[in-house]
C-alpha cells in the first residue's frame, strides 16, 4: 500500500497547524481539505517520519480510497476504524506538546487529546501514530485508547519537564547542580564556554585543570544530561539507563583545542535525532587536517569509564543517573575496525 504524504498545499489541501521543536529537528504539520485531516512528523528536508489520520470530515468509505492516496491526499479512513463513520466538523484549535526528547509529540485538540506521534512511528513499517478518533490498527492510524497507559506517563513527563524548563531559573539551578558535582569528582573549575549558541539544547563546556595527583586537564559538558537523548528507548531495553549523558575529554596540550570537540557533538543527539553511547564512534564533520587533536585521527570513540580516567559517577537527573562518555581520538583504521569487527 501506498505511504500517504503531504500534499504541499495541493489540490485544495491547506496546512492549519506547522510548529517545530525546541530543537529545530522536527515540525508537526497538520493538513486537511474538505474531506479528512492528517498529521505529519517531519524533518527540515520535508522527509515525513511519521504520519496519523486525524479525523474524516465526510462520511468514511468502506474500503480504503488507494487513487486519493497516490493522489498525495490526506487519507479517509475506511468506516470500520473510524469512532465518527458518518465524519466530524473540522477540528477545533490545536496545539503540540513535544516529548522532551524532541522526537515525538502529542497534538491536542482543545486542551483534549487527539494525536500522538511517538518518535518509533514509521510509515514504511506500517506503524503510524496513535488517534482518538481511530479504531484497532490500520495503515492510516492505530487507536489511542488502546496505547495510553503506555503513553501517559511520557506526556505528563513532557508537560512537567517543559514547564520546569521555561520556568525562571531552571537552567542556571541545574547548571550549578553540575558544576558541582564536577568540583567535588575534579576539583575546581577554570574557563567556561558556552557551546550551544542560540539554539536549544543549552550547553557549557567546563574546564578542570590538573588537580591532586591527576597531571591533565579535564573538559566536560555541562547541560546535555538537562534533557533525554532521542531514540534511546528503540535500541535499549532500559533506556533510562542510557538517555541522559555528558561528554568529557583529557588532554595535556592546549585545552581549547580538546574543547572543540566538545562543541561539534555536545547538541548532535536533538539535531540529528539519535543517541551517543559506550562504544559509538563519530566520524569528524570537516576536512581531516582539521581534527583539533592532529590530522593523523579522523574522529572520536566515546566510552564509558575507560580505565586511568576518573570516577564521573554520582549524579543524575529527573530520577536518571548519567553517564559520562570519554572521547578519544581514533584513526581511520581504527574507526572502520570498530565499526567492522572481524
Amino acid at each position: 500500500m501506498a505511504i500517504f504524504r503531504s500534499a504541499s498545499g495541493e489540490g485544495g489541501t491547506e496546512v492549519v497547524l506547522a510548529a517545530g521543536n525546541p530543537y529545530g529537528s522536527r515540525t508537526l504539520v497538520v493538513e486537511r481539505d474538505e474531506d479528512s485531516s492528517v498529521a505529519y512528523l517531519c524533518s527540515p528536508d520535508g522527509t515525513v517520519h511519521g504520519a496519523v489520520w486525524l479525523a474524516n470530515h465526510r462520511p468514511a468509505p468502506l474500503v480504503v480510497d488507494l487513487a486519493r492516496i497516490n493522489a498525495g491526499r490526506p487519507p479517509l479512513m475506511p468506516r470500520p476504524n473510524t469512532l465518527h463513520p458518518d465524519g466530524r466538523r473540522p477540528l477545533g484549535q490545536l496545539s503540540p506538546l513535544w516529548f522532551e526528547e524532541g522526537d515525538g509529540v502529542a497534538l491536542y485538540e482543545d486542551d483534549e487529546l487527539l494525536a500522538v506521534i511517538p518518535g518509533w512511528a514509521d510509515m514504511s513499517r506500517g506503524m503510524p501514530g496513535y488517534a482518538r478518533d481511530a479504531v484497532g490498527e490500520s495503515p492510516f492510524a492505530w487507536a489511542l485508547s488502546e496505547a495510553l497507559e503506555g503513553l501517559r506517563p511520557r506526556i505528563s513527563n513532557a508537560r512537567s519537564y517543559w514547564r520546569w524548563r521555561h520556568g525562571e531559573g531552571s537552567w542556571p539551578s541545574f547548571q550549578q547542580f553540575v558544576m558541582g558535582h564536577l568540583d567535588g569528582v575534579l576539583g575546581p573549575a577554570g574557563r567556561y564556554w558556552d557551546a550551544s549558541g542560540e539554539r536549544l539544547p543549552t550547553v557549557g563546556i567546563t574546564e578542570r585543570p590538573p588537580h591532586g595527583e591527576r597531571g591533565f586537564t579535564v573538559l566536560s559538558t555541562v547541560g546535555m544530561s538537562c534533557q533525554r537523548m532521542p531514540t534511546v528507548e528503540q535500541w535499549i531495553d532500559r533506556p533510562g539507563a542510557y538517555a541522559r549523558v555528558e561528554l568529557a575529554v583529557a588532554t595535556r596540550d592546549d585545552p581549547r583545542d580538546a574543547a572543540l570537540l566538545l562543541v561539534w557533538l555536545c547538541q548532535y543527539p536533538w539535531h540529528s535525532v539519535t543517541w551517543l553511547g559506550h562504544g559509538h564512534t563519530a566520524k569528524w564533520y570537516h576536512e581531516p587536517e582539521t581534527f583539533p587533536l592532529g590530522p593523523q585521527y579522523s574522529g572520536v570513540l566515546m566510552q564509558a569509564n575507560p580505565p586511568h580516567m576518573p570516577d564521573m559517577s554520582g549524579f543524575a537527573f529527573g530520577g536518571e543517573a548519567v553517564r559520562w562518555l570519554w572521547l578519544s581520538p581514533i584513526t581511520v583504521q581504527a574507526m572502520q575496525a570498530h565499526q567492522h569487527p572481524s
